[in-house]
């Protein structure tokens, strides 16, 4: 939609974002209207007036304190006077009053910002699932819906590649300690999954995601061994070339990296295409580049504590095909990239095993 935005008005990103803003007025005008009708006593507020922001048009970073007065001031004394407000997401504005989109999970990560604004005990988000799953549904048929979760458990998924909510959603929740339900817009009678600060029941293993599009770069070179600023070097390059790093393992004169082609930052292009950054990457190390790899991902706790859960992992979907493990930094995940053609067994496989 933002390309087709840029295609429009051919402006700064700034005009762009007031473009974008229009669907987000219009609908909430709509359904407090519908409200009315209903019977209800409701109103629109303009959440430009509520969300400050800085000024980074096409992702904007909230400003927690100015958007708790503004609510504070404007918005929690008509909701204490009965009114029921319908407000944008997706939408804020920074300083001098110009219209601001917080990006991708924008509309649900702005809930969680106004539930923290005014002190809410909870904070409900409905989408067109039924909640957060064991496992994505359509790869796995039987993934059950969890029906409670933990803070860090649900941040792991959302950042593994469950797209239920978008990692910062979670943030001015943590921060504030309100739970947070997620629920199925279209069947709000069948319950929804609970994300809470702590849990009494804390499983093994909870869910597992995966997430396309991954790129496996292997960087080798003797000049690694004994040697200070290496590591330090090759991530300027990286940089340089607009690539955020995700996964990495490191031995003596190797280092394996992960490139997430599905972030938002990324160009969808091959890094093979990218002939400047392979040049500035050889000067100083032999490298292979691995497309066409997905990521596994099993969240849960104790995983890294755990005797016997890569064993256990890896006995279930066999070695053959992996191309990297990353298990011990996160007492909450152990992942691992498999051949895309892969992705769908592996998971199956593990689920089965697991839960």
């Amino acid at each position: 939609m933002r390309a087709e935005a840029a295609a429009i008005t051919r402006e700064s990103d700034e005009a762009l974002d007031a473009l974008l803003s229009f669907g987000e007025r219009l609908s909430a005008e709509l359904f407090a209207e519908a409200l009315n009708q209903g019977g209800a006593r409701a109103g629109t507020m303009d959440a430009r007036k509520l969300l400050r922001t800085d000024s980074r048009f096409g992702k904007a970073d909230p400003a927690v304190e100015e958007t708790r007065v503004a609510c504070a001031q404007a918005l929690a004394p008509r909701l204490n006077a009965g009114e029921t407000i319908v407000t944008q997401g997706f939408i804020g504005a920074d300083e001098r009053g110009r219209t601001t989109t917080l990006g991708r999970g924008g509309s649900d990560y702005s809930a969680a910002l106004f539930a923290e604004a005014l002190g809410a005990e909870s904070c409900y988000i409905y989408t067109d699932v039924n909640g957060i799953y064991s496992m994505d549904p359509r790869v796995v048929p039987n993934a059950r819906v969890i029906r409670e979760i933990s803070f860090g458990e649900a941040a792991e998924l959302a950042n593994f590649g469950a797209k239920v909510l978008h990692p910062a959603t979670l943030l001015p929740a943590m921060r504030a300690g309100i739970r947070v339900f997620v629920g199925n817009t279209f069947k709000p009678d069948e319950g929804g999954t609970w994300i809470h600060a702590e849990l009494n029941e804390r499983p093994l293993l909870r869910a597992i995601a995966t997430r396309d599009r991954q790129t496996l770069i292997t960087v080798n070179s003797m000049r690694m061994l004994n040697s200070h600023g290496y590591l330090a070097r090759l991530f300027t390059i990286l940089a340089n070339h607009g690539l955020s790093i995700d996964l990495v393992t490191t031995s003596e004169v190797s280092v394996a990296l992960t490139v997430d082609g599905t972030s938002a930052g990324s160009s969808g292009k091959s890094i093979l295409e990218n002939s400047a950054l392979m040049a500035e990457l050889s000067e100083i190390a032999e490298v292979k580049i691995e497309e066409n790899l997905s990521l596994v991902a099993l969240v849960g706790t104790r995983l890294s504590s755990t005797p016997g859960v890569a064993a256990r992992t890896f006995q279930a979907v066999g070695l053959d095909n992996v191309r990297l493990i990353c298990h011990g930094a996160s007492p909450n995940n152990l992942c691992f990239l498999v051949n895309s053609n892969e992705v769908r067994r592996v998971a199956s496989r593990l689920h089965e095993a697991f839960l």
